[in-house]
């Protein structure tokens, strides 16, 4: 989910060749909604911003897993080993 406009997602998706839906929530509501907003910090500035943190969804909508700290580089392999 990004704040960025449905526009900037779809150009985002061209020029990456994704094929796949982004989705995009401008408003923040449903970012909100997952507690993936918060109070960011950088170089000692404060900022609200967007958490990096994913759900595991079951095909009922289920919220399964919730991972609170995504590392990037293991990500997908930690999310293949909890589907298995």
């Amino acid at each position: 989910m990004s704040k960025d406009s449905p526009k900037a997602q779809q150009t985002f998706k061209e020029k990456n060749n994704f094929p796949f839906f982004l989705a995009s929530d401008p408003s923040t509501e449903m970012i909100q909604a997952y507690k993936a907003w918060g109070k960011k910090k950088l170089y000692g500035r404060e900022y609200m911003g967007i958490s990096r943190m994913s759900y595991l969804i079951d095909e009922k909508g289920m919220v399964e897993k919730v991972y609170e700290k995504v590392n990037v580089k293991s990500h997908a392999q930690d999310v293949l080993h909890d589907l298995c």
